[in-house]
């Protein structure tokens, strides 16, 4: 029989936050929803990167933007809660991981998401798709690892 790990609630947090670092990509091409007749989307379903694809042709900085605090903070704060989880990181970088914490906006893109879909787009129709449960579920497993690895000392 094998024995539990003598940390059982790290050693959970550890996988969980091995696990949102392969399913963050998988996020970012699911569909958030499918729009017809909107000028920037032309009637095709919406994940984050085609996205940040529409808006890297209309507006480039507002695309480095998104991709900055929605993509690569969330990530790197992942990434580095992970380090800090194993000991590769020391917990001198915990005030790192809560800038990058504070800079992920990936809680907020979703957010703001969610009021668009509201609201309406006044051309065409927006339609909820899988993806944006998923990516929903990920920022609310990511926030939760966060507050757990905090209120253990780990993060």
């Amino acid at each position: 029989m094998i024995d539990p790990p003598a940390n059982l609630p790290l050693f959970f947090l550890q996988r969980f936050n091995l696990g949102l670092l392969v399913l963050y990509p998988v996020a970012w091409w699911a569909p958030l929803a499918r729009a017809g007749f909107m000028p920037l989307f032309g009637g095709n379903e919406i994940s984050i990167l085609t996205g940040v694809a529409a808006l890297w042709q209309t507006d480039i900085v507002l695309c480095a933007i998104v991709v900055l605090f929605a993509i690569i903070a969330p990530y790197a704060k992942t990434l580095a809660l992970a380090l800090l989880h194993f000991d590769y990181l020391p917990r001198r970088y915990l005030p790192v991981i809560g800038y990058l914490g504070k800079l992920s906006m990936a809680d907020v893109f979703l957010i703001a998401f969610y009021v668009v879909i509201v609201k309406g787009v006044g051309v065409g129709y927006v339609e909820i798709a899988w993806g944006l449960y998923f990516f929903t579920a990920l920022v609310l497993i990511s926030l939760g690892l966060a507050w757990a690895s905090e209120r253990m000392g780990k993060g």
